[in-house]
């Protein structure tokens, strides 16, 4: 870090002794009078600089960050013309007075008006000040592009957290739903393992991305569903109809999961006269809209631990991530019925 730091000093020194060189270059054929340069036009040239070097550094390392830097402007161009006032009767008083003790050979006297001078340290202070200030800008711009990418990364990286979150709340459900059938003895148990094996397929190899087909992300889902329904069998209703074409459409991987998930582990129970979970998703060109209804019974225990809840707090971080502002989730939750409705975007393959 120290390194860099003296790096990048030395690289302003060289700039700043670039700019005079270059101020010096042009002066000293404004101010000869031939085409010749002679030596007494290398001296009236440096000197004449003195002030003008005195104006601009005072401006850009007093002026602009004590005055413009705090935004008061009236203060800061006030202060400016002062600045300028000064630096001309001071060039004056060299030229006319001091010069002579310290070269009593030449012949000096100010070639420039009052008004002349003005506009000379007027044209360098303005130069320097664009120059400082557009500086400043491509290190803010510089800056901001450095926030966003951190930012983006904060949000990749908070996303594939969630994302992983997710893997064992889901299989930590579906494990406790084939130990039911399997202390049953019953025997679908196998074809539940086969299930959730095509499910977690899905879920580690084709849903690392942060948009995959609509069409293998419902494909996906009819296979948790089915899932679930080998546990329910007949004790339960569970109606999925989904309408709308998905091919060409995208989606974030295992955004609906939760809903659907959430509505079988609450809404089938023993406790439940009539248990059902009621899943419509509807496709339309740009967008897509899920209603997963279920019934409501008695929670037991094992959802009274610290982890109830935190698959949806899980999928609502992950919708304000990937949808921010353009999504739309309602939640409607009674003592008998639970309804939950997403509403977000679609996107199309030529947008990928």
């Amino acid at each position: 870090m120290e390194k860099s730091k003296k790096i990048i000093s030395e690289y302003r020194i060289l700039q700043h002794i670039l700019y005079w060189c270059v101020s010096y270059y042009y002066l000293i054929h404004f101010f000869s009078i031939t085409n010749n340069i002679e030596t007494i036009d290398y001296i009236y040239t440096a000197v004449f600089h003195i002030t003008i070097v005195l104006a601009v550094y005072v401006n850009l390392f007093v002026l602009v960050p004590r005055l413009l830097g705090r935004k008061k402007y009236l203060l800061f161009v006030l202060c400016v013309i002062a600045l300028l006032a000064i630096t001309a009767w001071l060039n004056s008083f060299i030229y006319n007075y001091a010069i002579d003790f310290f070269l009593p050979n030449y012949f000096f006297v100010s070639n420039f008006s009052f008004w002349q001078l003005v506009q000379f340290g007027f044209v360098y202070v303005a130069i320097t000040t664009l120059l400082k200030l557009s500086r400043a800008w491509f290190k803010l711009l510089e800056s901001q592009n450095h926030l966003i990418r951190l930012e983006k990364e904060k949000a990749n990286t908070e996303l594939l957290f969630l994302k992983m979150q997710i893997n064992p709340h889901f299989l930590f459900n579906s494990l406790n739903n084939i130990y039911s059938l399997a202390l049953k003895k019953d025997t679908m148990a196998p074809t539940s393992i086969l299930k959730l094996a095509e499910v977690m397929r899905y879920m580690i190899y084709e849903s690392n991305e942060n948009a995959v087909p609509l069409q293998k992300e419902i494909e996906y889902l009819n296979n948790y569903i089915d899932l679930q329904k080998l546990r329910t069998r007949d004790n339960a209703s569970v109606v999925c109809n989904i309408t709308g074409e998905p091919a060409n459409r995208y989606i974030a991987p295992l955004i609906l999961l939760v809903f659907i998930e959430n509505g079988f582990k609450h809404g089938i129970k023993a406790t439940i006269h009539q248990s059902y979970v009621n899943i419509q998703i509807n496709i339309t060109d740009e967008q897509l809209q899920m209603r997963v209804e279920n019934s409501k019974g008695v929670i037991d225990e094992v959802e009274k631990d610290a982890n109830r809840g935190l698959g949806l707090e899980n999928v609502k971080r992950r919708l304000e991530l990937l949808y921010p502002g353009k999504y739309e989730l309602t939640i409607h939750d009674t003592d008998k019925k639970y309804l939950a409705v997403l509403q977000l975007p679609l996107q199309k393959r030529n947008n990928q």
